[in-house]
């Protein structure tokens, strides 16, 4: 039966809330909040210039649902919630597998300043976010060398006997063997924080007033210190291209459109320094426009980032105060470029927004080739679009790990990579080792739960498509599949592609693009196993020696690896070393002692 607008509209409240739009078999076609649910909702049905998007999804509405709340930012918290679980067609999204990263600072008598990314924990400050990972090593490098904070982990730092290379170098005052008080230290920790905090003068001025102390009192060797990190502190701040005379925190939004694609550039200033751009792409966004796409980024970035003093966007900043204010509950600070410096930071994002659009359009244009060239080899009656590549690592057959990465039609897609660790085998069976891996990955696909590729590519030569070919078939799929084996001489451009059907191989030119596309594809696969396998293997190497010794478990295995930093640690430690650590007793302890012997 179709949709009765006019009657359902006839129901709806004024009240704010999220209203979902219902297509066939139940799909949710897109999840939307309202200030006023019947003005908004009714919009859809009433309007005659929709745009051809919206239009299109209005078509297929058979049903629409709605949950009032008590107020527009509710309903913006709930609008996220719900597009994130249910991943509606329509719903302009903005995905990435990273979350921002930040800088910390360990709580304590001496704290750690390291890179972090993902939750927070109580104790820890947290500087950001940056827009990048290499905004912030750049920043983390700048801190050692000014401020000489330590960077080592809690477990390294108690148990060192002297000072690390670190200090030799002069990017560390040497806190974890007695070279620096705990108050001296946290005078250090302070201007750190003032420095990230932006307050560049202060620190400057705070060094100035020590080196010119330790001058009066003809300290001149420490007054060498304060004068050299002065002066690379001048010097980082003299080196950026684009600066703000003022210790301000802005976000540079800008989003341009090339060929249909719409990209959103956000580049952050923190302190008056630049510190990068991150270009940022939409999905279910075709038909859109680009302020459509800064208004869906601005309500999804803000909703878990800070905001900071200034937003900075090159589209009606009224739009998208508006859709801000509704989400932070009072006045946003969003505006257009005005001054010099503005107006030379938003043209960087404008032209860094191009690039990357030109870079993605480049990119999809040489996947899309090297598709069709690899079709047209493989005498594929369809061009693949997803394709899945199996590869086993192993030591002698010491902590086997089988890989599967993925190429979804432009370029790897690393979210959905998996590892398997491959147990219950003759060691070094590659053939026992490969079935594991295919069953474990493909039952799921036989059972409809997976997501099922277009081709299957296996590193390898008869032997392992023989057992590709047998687990398909046990398994009731038929996916077109090939196995990549390495030529005489174990040269890349000499492989050879191996068929289950038993026809001739194939020999492609070195320079041929589908077999470019094969090796980059092969190539990651054994990237990807092999440090899986390397990461079991020192696991394993490190731990199994303390799993032999009775007594010693998992409880006890990890207390011990935590106060001695590693097995190494633990090797070097005596009988009375080890009855220190809490649930060791001299008996246990002797039993260790020989065991590592």
């Amino acid at each position: 039966m179709a949709f009765d607008a006019k009657a359902f509209l006839r129901t709806l409240t004024e009240e704010p809330g999220v209203y979902r739009m219902i297509g066939a078999d139940e799909t949710v076609l897109y999840v939307g909040k309202a200030k006023n649910l019947k003005r908004r909702v009714s919009s859809y049905f009433q309007r005659t210039q929709l745009s051809p998007r919206i239009a299109i999804m209005v078509g297929q509405v058979e049903r629409v649902d709605i949950t009032a709340t008590r107020s527009e930012a509710e309903a913006l918290i709930l609008e996220n919630n719900l597009i994130k679980s249910l991943g509606p067609k329509y719903n302009i999204l903005f995905r990435d597998d990273k979350s921002y990263p930040y800088i910390a600072l360990s709580g304590g008598d001496f704290p750690q300043i390291y890179y972090h990314r993902g939750g927070f924990r109580k104790g820890v400050r947290y500087f950001g976010p940056f827009p990048n990972s290499w905004a912030v090593r750049e920043s983390l490098h700048l801190m050692q060398k000014i401020f000489r904070l330590r960077t080592c982990e809690d477990t390294t730092f108690a148990n060192r006997s002297r000072p690390c290379l670190l200090h030799q170098i002069q990017r560390c005052t040497g806190p974890c063997v007695g070279l620096i008080d705990k108050e001296a230290y946290a005078a250090d920790v302070q201007l750190a924080s003032l420095f990230l905090n932006g307050r560049h003068g202060d620190v400057v001025d705070d060094l100035s007033r020590r080196m010119q102390a330790a001058s009066d009192a003809l300290a001149f060797e420490k007054a060498v210190v304060y004068r050299d990190q002065i002066r690379n502190l001048q010097a980082v701040l003299h080196k950026q291209f684009v600066e703000s005379a003022k210790d301000e925190d802005v976000d540079v939004l800008a989003a341009v459109e090339q060929g249909g694609a719409v990209c959103v550039n956000l580049a952050m200033i923190r302190g008056g320094r630049h510190l990068g751009d991150r270009p940022l792409f939409p999905s279910n966004a075709q038909g859109c426009t680009p302020l459509d796409a800064l208004v869906a980024f601005v309500e999804q970035h803000y909703l878990e980032q800070p905001l900071p003093g200034k937003i900075l966007v090159n589209l009606e900043p009224g739009a998208i105060r508006e859709a801000l204010e509704a989400l932070v509950e009072g006045k946003a600070p969003v505006m257009a470029a005005r001054y010099e410096n503005e107006r030379a930071w938003m043209g960087m994002a404008e032209n860094n927004a191009s690039l990357a659009l030109l870079a993605r359009e480049q990119t999809a244009s040489r996947g899309e080739q090297r598709l069709e060239a690899l079709r047209d080899a493989l005498g594929l009656a369809d061009t693949p679009s997803r394709i899945e590549c199996f590869d086993i690592s192993h030591t002698m057959g010491e902590a086997t790990v089988a890989s599967c990465v993925v190429w979804d039609g432009k370029a790897m897609k690393k979210s959905e990579y998996r590892r398997y660790n491959i147990t219950g085998i003759t060691e070094g069976d590659d053939y026992a080792a490969m079935r594991q891996a295919l069953t474990r990955r493909y039952e799921k696909v036989a059972a409809g739960e997976g997501v099922r590729p277009d081709l299957i590519l296996i590193d390898g030569g008869k032997g392992q498509m023989g057992v590709a070919k047998e687990v398909l078939a046990e398994l009731g799929l038929d996916i077109m599949m090939f196995g990549v084996a390495k030529g005489e001489s174990r040269k890349p451009g000499l492989e050879e592609l191996v068929f289950p059907d038993g026809r001739d191989p194939v020999h492609m030119r070195p320079d041929a693009p589908a077999l470019h596309l094969i090796q980059e594809i092969r190539d990651e696969a054994h990237r990807f196993a092999i440090t899986g396998h390397r990461a079991r293997r020192a696991k394993t190497r490190n731990t199994s020696r303390l799993e032999d010794i009775a007594g010693v478990g998992p409880t006890r295995r990890r207390k011990l690896l935590a106060a001695f930093g590693g097995m190494d640690g633990v090797r070097k430690a005596t009988v009375e070393d080890l009855c220190r650590v809490e649930g060791i007793n001299r008996h246990l302890a002797e039993q260790i002692y020989n065991a590592l012997r």
